[in-house]
């Protein structure tokens, strides 16, 4: 008898013991009987006094017009039937005490036993107290779902070995203790559960499947993935053969220990097999791929999901929305959003959070204020992580007044307070756009709270210095990092560099001392830049050896700058050295494209003193081509892209269509194509052949 397949329900329970179903059910008296009146039938032989072998299940949906006694002889078809029939009103008295004859009514009896049990003392003498009312005659299926219905583990243990002691005849006492293991379950409590399996083994009795599913289950549920994986590696010691289920529980048990390979071989086996898999293994595997990196793997573990006809539910969408917000990839995180709500699942705070991350990293800053505000309004409170993630994304794009309301939502939460990272976003945004007063006030606020500046809140603040030609200010907070034993990192240095082009050049020097006390390399290139060392040919030579020493990411940055601090000194032809050094060692890629129809000039990943310098340079190069007597296309374009910086008034099309009206070049916006400036060729050789005497002057 299977009973470790015992659910808490009556009619499961009857439904898997057979031997507890009576007489098949009579047919009505009528093909199309009136509902009012509900009437059982049960066979008479079938009933006997005292049994608890009679069931009720689905009797009581029979409906018929009247009560009605048959002969022996007669059926409600009216034929021959071997066996009499009575038809009894079940709001009759006698139908009240037909039922208390069912199973039904002593499965309720055993539930309320189950239940006092649960309450009373763990002690033998209040426990028998209450096993007391089975009576003598307690059956094995009793045995099962008393403690099969039962959450304490520290009354279960008594209720077992009481079980185990009255019970003379058992058809598998490992039943006994499966259903006491899931109590442990139930409790999240894998000590107490170890311990009653080697109490087994003690015993005598040798677990089964069920056995160690449970205590697999048991684990994933206490959050020890690795104590499943224990479990499940034992089974073959004891002749046990995980099922589809136990396996598929496996992939999610191997995935959460860390065992990435051994999830995803057992998750091919799966596809190969045809595994039933649940969705907590799929969100699992999308956790899995997401982690290392493998985001398309996400979305196509979901196609495999829907495909095999798995629903998602919002524990996957969640999973799904965090790997796209790692994957910086805002768009599809809004796609499946979207999917989501037209599923008719509602966002939860998890939700929220993941669309805040995915959003925030990708700079999509009015979907992460709307989703912000959706939270508010929904009552949802944020952690200060999510805070700073909105004000680092503030910080990201300019928005200076948005941040400001977030710091004083932040404040006002009561649940919240600002750490460093929140005071270092807000001294960005109002360093970048100028606002020394502000930045000044939250440092302020940042020494008050027990914070001390690191390198990052004292790189924005020599930045808002310089934009203000607080030249002084700059050098203050420059000493002020070496008397908080921090040494500059590349970014530090390469803000010095950009505080050199706002600084008016009488009080260079100041800034460059700095320059070249925390970084050498660079201030010898500076010095030569500006003159205070000669040596011509060495120029190059250095230039190339710092790029060579320096991370990529401040490649780019630092070329920007040393171009632009050349531009603002009219030193046009190193300008050109630096671009031509940066298009040699690959830091800047694509600036001059040519096609048949059309020759462009790319600028906008330029900062515009670069963007000069190429655009120069470009020109040069299509004078020589006329020169040369080569043909030009029938088209000539520039494109500065159409935005402007995020802390500045003017974008680069704005100091590029100035610059190029100021050399009378023939270039126009074009109305269809945002940052596309357009000419043609009879324009441009017309343009180019009246300049050929006259260098170009860079503004």
């Amino acid at each position: 008898m299977a009973y470790h397949h015992l659910c808490s329900s009556p009619s499961s329970l009857l439904r898997d013991r057979h031997s507890l179903s009576v007489s098949p059910k009579p047919k009505s008296l009528r093909t199309n009987p009136p509902t009012s009146l509900n009437l059982v039938s049960l066979s008479k032989t079938s009933i006997k006094a005292g049994s608890s072998h009679v069931s009720l299940e689905d009797l009581m949906s029979q409906e018929t017009q009247i009560p009605r006694k048959l002969t022996n002889s007669q059926n409600p078809d009216g034929k021959t039937a071997s066996k009499s029939y009575v038809w009894v009103n079940p709001r009759s008295p006698r139908a009240s005490r037909l039922r208390q004859l069912t199973y039904d009514s002593r499965y309720s009896s055993l539930l309320n036993v189950a239940e006092s049990l649960d309450s009373c003392n763990p002690n033998e003498k209040d426990v028998l107290a209450v096993l007391s009312s089975l009576g003598d005659d307690v059956s094995e299926q009793d045995a099962v779902v008393v403690l099969n219905n039962m959450s304490n583990p520290n009354t279960a243990l008594l209720v077992l070995d009481h079980f185990r002691k009255i019970l003379t005849k058992t058809s598998r006492e490992v039943i006994l203790y499966n259903v006491t293991l899931k109590v442990f379950r139930k409790s999240k409590d894998l000590d107490g559960a170890e311990k009653l399996f080697d109490e087994m083994l003690q015993r005598g009795v040798k677990p089964d499947n069920v056995t160690f599913s449970t205590l697999i289950s048991c684990s994933r549920v206490c959050g020890l993935p690795s104590k499943a994986v224990e479990w499940f590696e034992k089974m073959p010691a004891y002749e046990c053969d995980p099922d589809d289920v136990t396996y598929s529980a496996m992939i999610d048990a191997y995935g959460r220990a860390g065992n990435v390979d051994m999830a995803f071989t057992l998750y091919d086996r799966a596809r190969t097999e045809k595994w039933r898999i649940d969705p907590v293994t799929f969100s699992t595997l999308i956790k899995i791929y997401g982690v290392s990196g493998n985001y398309d793997g996400c979305l196509n573990v979901y196609e495999e999901m829907k495909a095999l006809g798995v629903k998602p539910n919002v524990v996957i969408y969640n999973t799904l929305l965090d790997a796209m917000g790692r994957a910086k990839r805002p768009w599809q995180a809004k796609s499946i959003y979207k999917e989501m709500l037209s599923n008719g699942f509602s966002p939860n705070w998890a939700t929220y959070a993941a669309l805040l991350r995915a959003y925030g990293r990708a700079r999509y800053g009015e979907d992460a204020l709307n989703v912000y505000k959706e939270m508010k309004d929904k009552g949802l409170e944020l952690t200060v992580v999510l805070y700073n993630t909105l004000l680092a994304m503030c910080a990201d794009v300019g928005f200076a007044d948005e941040a400001a309301e977030i710091f004083e939502d932040m404040k006002n939460s009561g649940a919240c307070k600002p750490d460093s990272w929140t005071f270092s976003s807000l001294i960005t945004i109002y360093s970048c756009s100028g606002k020394v007063s502000e930045a000044e006030g939250i440092l302020n606020m940042m020494l008050e709270a027990g914070f001390e500046p690191n390198i990052f809140v004292l790189t924005s603040l020599i930045q808002c210095y310089g934009k203000a030609q607080r030249t002084d200010d700059v050098v203050r907070i420059f000493n002020r990092v070496y008397e908080l034993g921090i040494t500059p990192d590349d970014r530090f240095c390469g803000c010095l560099l950009n505080v050199m082009t706002h600084t008016p050049r009488e009080e260079l020097g100041k800034v460059m001392d700095c320059i070249e006390k925390a970084k050498p390399e660079l201030g010898r290139v500076v010095k030569l830049l500006i003159g205070e060392q000669n040596g011509e040919g060495n120029f190059k030579n250095e230039a190339l050896e710092l790029f060579n020493h320096i991370s990529s990411d401040v490649k780019k940055p630092y070329c920007n700058c040393l171009i632009d601090l050349c531009v603002n000194l009219d030193l046009l032809e190193r300008a050109c050295d630096l671009l031509e050094l940066g298009l040699s060692l690959e830091i800047y890629a694509g600036i001059q494209s040519r096609s048949p129809t059309q020759w462009s000039l790319n600028l906008k990943s330029l900062s515009l003193g670069a963007a000069l310098t190429a655009l120069h340079v470009w020109i040069n190069d299509l004078t020589k081509v006329q020169e040369s007597g080569e043909e030009l296309p029938p088209l000539l374009g520039i494109n500065t892209g159409h935005g402007k910086h995020k802390y500045s008034e003017k974008g680069l099309a704005t100091v590029i269509e100035s610059h190029l009206k100021e050399l009378d070049a023939p270039f126009h916006e074009a109305s269809d194509k945002a940052g596309w400036f357009l000419t043609t060729k009879v324009a441009a050789e017309s343009w180019l052949e009246s300049r050929r005497s006259p260098d170009l002057v860079v503004a």
